[in-house]
């Protein structure tokens, strides 16, 4: 498999042939090609500047690997400056490093930037300090991991033109002042304060989205700083990148391990199971026993874990180069004659897969080619999100205009915006899909159900009720010829038990009443917490009184249908329907006597009866629900909303949410960023 297939290899051609020798590497990485791969390169970067990867990915290299992999080494061969270095945890922040090769006689100069912070200098040697500064403000100064990423660019005669990002070391065993836990957990320093920035923007079209957080050092004494657990997990932060398909994954794997164990290669295949994206190379080639040079041989030819982009293999400094003051570029030189002059790895370095000059030549094509391939899609991400970003903007309404007159008026108009809206819920009108009438048409047919329901179970019981009455009250009298207390008692006792299903109408119609005015407050001051908090305890006060009006209501109903009246036309109305509606023998009655005859129509009068009760409560309930629980407080809510314009302090009113203010920022902030990256990348067609 040849590994140069996917990055279009052929579009860059060798440059270093074999002058490097006799230049002795003055201007390491050497390249013709610089026009046609810088304005590729700068426009992610330029794009990766403005935070627009909060929204749309965008392509890049993610370097990853196992700690102790000699990933610092490879970074540091490629910028060509010396990087944080020593047991555990090197790199505790994203390293988003730009490298741009100078021409002419320009001077080497860097620029670091983080979290608001750009500082620039001219010496080579200040970077390592200057990246553990930068780190120990945003992670800590102990151990922690941040997601905050730091910005590194370098412009120097000895670079390639390439722009990486490294990713922290995956642990697996605690170094001193790291958690048993460690390749687990993400030690993220905790604010002092609630002031969590958020940064992320949720992607609508869902893409992938990196909740970026700022995070701060919570002092512990004098000139010490600890930091706080969060909980999270290295790995999220790592699968956060890698996981974008736009993401190409340098993965460094030292030569003495089996590579078929090392987590960084195993989560790079979780994540590009068919090795599409994922590029590989292997470091210390000088520590390998003898006897397995043809294992690393293998793994390089592909053989061992195939991967589409392949495997390279360096040779960068060690502790004791480090120590014996061995430059960077004499390291590159001899890591050139390290492999010419190697037994096994020699065919390596004709064939282009071995040294850190290939490796730089590899990655800056397979940026490029995934650049150019990507920027459609990136281009298309833009447009549809600034759409969305429009749409979502254009729901806010104009700001509060600062002149006390305009400001006045700017209040009436959303106090008479709302109180239009609650009118409309009285009057059936639909808001968000919803109509508060159907809402209670549907209780109030339940209250006309549990009418019927009662009027059933009392048929049922109606013989057993006269029954029971006159054997306990009857005097004198022969049986059949009870009087009229007993119907009137046995409705009056009917009566009694429907008292409180009506209370309980009432309690269900007054929730839904209140949830409906109180979604319409929301919706209506979701900017303004005063007004919100005013108008929500204006419709919970106004419905508890008008609760109370409504009971007195019904108990008055109620006492009016202990009086057992109704029109007589009306009362035989009744009676005639129920009569016929019986069907009885017409031979047995005339054979009854009339006292039994009298008895045995008792049902047939109190089903009448109850027929007039029933239809009456059916409607008079829910009339009085809706007069005083909706209309009667709908009008006092209005009356009560707009005498707030009665001596208030306006401005106090109108003070906005700090959560909808937040997000009416955040899409500005969108839209802006979304427009530059608009911009540029019609700029760069």
């Amino acid at each position: 498999m040849a590994y140069e297939s996917d990055c279009g290899a052929d579009y860059f051609e060798d440059a270093i042939g074999s002058q490097e020798d006799s230049k002795r590497m003055e201007g390491v990485f050497h390249s013709h090609l610089d026009e046609k791969v810088r304005p590729y390169i700068d426009l992610i970067d330029s794009l990766r500047q403005i935070g627009i990867e909060r929204d749309v990915a965008l392509p890049a290299i993610a370097v990853i690997g196992d700690q102790s992999s000699g990933k610092s080494s490879v970074l540091e061969a490629l910028s060509g400056v010396a990087l944080p270095r020593g047991s555990g945890i090197l790199t505790r922040c994203p390293l988003v490093l730009k490298l741009k090769r100078l021409k002419g006689r320009a001077q080497w100069k860097a620029i670091i930037s983080y979290k608001g912070q750009l500082i620039s200098f001219d010496d080579p040697s200040l970077v390592e300090s200057h990246i553990r500064e930068a780190q120990n403000r945003l992670a800590g100064t102990d151990v922690g991991i941040c997601e905050d990423p730091i910005s590194l660019e370098i412009s120097s005669h000895d670079v390639c033109d390439l722009t990486l990002i490294d990713l922290p070391g995956i642990a697996r065993v605690p170094v001193k002042g790291q958690p048993d836990d460690i390749g687990d957990q993400a030690i993220l320093p905790e604010f002092p304060h609630k002031s969590l920035k958020y940064r992320a923007l949720i992607n609508k079209l869902g893409a992938d989205t990196l909740n970026f957080q700022c995070f701060q050092s919570t002092p512990s004494g004098a000139g010490s700083q600890t930091t706080s657990l969060v909980p999270g997990r290295i790995k999220h932060l790592i699968l956060a990148f890698v996981k974008k398909t736009e993401t190409i994954m340098l993965v460094v794997v030292p030569c003495n391990v089996d590579i078929a164990t090392t987590e960084a290669l195993r989560m790079a295949q979780e994540v590009d199971p068919e090795g599409k994206r994922t590029l590989a190379v292997l470091t210390k080639p000088d520590l390998v026993d003898k006897g397995t040079e043809r294992n690393v041989l293998d793994i390089v030819e592909n053989k061992v874990i195939p991967l589409s982009k392949g495997y390279l293999i360096v040779k960068c400094r060690g502790q004791k180069d480090i120590d014996d003051k061995i430059s960077l570029s004499e390291a590159t030189l001899r890591e050139r004659e390290f492999f010419r002059n190697h037994e096994y790895f020699s065919p390596l370095l004709n064939k282009d897969k071995a040294s850190i000059q290939c490796l730089a030549n590899k990655l800056t094509c397979c940026l490029v080619t995934n650049i150019k391939s990507s920027l459609p899609f990136v281009r298309e991400d833009v447009k549809n999100l600034l759409w969305d970003t429009k749409e979502a903007l254009s729901q806010f309404e104009k700001g509060l205009p600062l002149e006390p007159n305009k400001m006045k008026n700017y209040l009436t108009n959303i106090l008479v915006d709302f109180n239009s809206k609650i009118d409309g819920l009285c009057s059936g009108e639909v808001f968000n899909d919803q109509n508060l009438y159907c809402e209670m048409r549907d209780e109030f047919e339940t209250w006309k159900d549990r009418l019927d329901r009662i009027k059933g179970g009392f048929q049922r019981s109606m013989w057993q009720t006269v029954n029971e009455y006159e054997r306990t009250h009857r005097g004198s009298e022969l049986p059949g010829f009870s009087n009229y207390k007993v119907f009137q008692k046995v409705i009056q006792d009917l009566v009694e038990e429907l008292k409180e299903p009506a209370m309980d109408t009432m309690k269900v119609i007054k929730d839904i009443i209140l949830k409906k005015f109180a979604n319409m407050a929301m919706e209506c001051f979701n900017r303004y917490p005063y007004l919100r908090t005013v108008a929500l305890d204006k419709i919970d006060n106004i419905q508890s009184n008008q609760e109370d009006k409504v009971k007195e209501r019904i108990e008055e109903q109620f006492k009016m249908e202990q009086l057992v009246y109704t029109q007589d036309a009306i009362y035989r109305k009744y009676r005639k329907e129920i009569h016929h509606d019986t069907k009885q023998d017409e031979s047995d009655e005339e054979e009854e006597e009339d006292g039994v005859k009298e008895r045995s129509t008792y049902p047939q009068k109190l089903s009448a009866y109850y027929e007039i009760v029933a239809q009456r409560l059916a409607d008079q309930v829910p009339m009085l629900i809706q007069v005083f629980m909706l209309h009667e407080a709908a009008k006092l809510l209005c009356v009560e909303m707009l005498n707030l314009m009665d001596g208030g302090d306006v401005r106090e009113i109108l003070h906005e949410d700090s959560d909808v203010s937040r997000k009416h920022i955040e899409l500005q902030s969108r839209l802006e960023r979304l427009s530059k990256a608009q911009e540029r990348l019609s700029r760069f067609l």
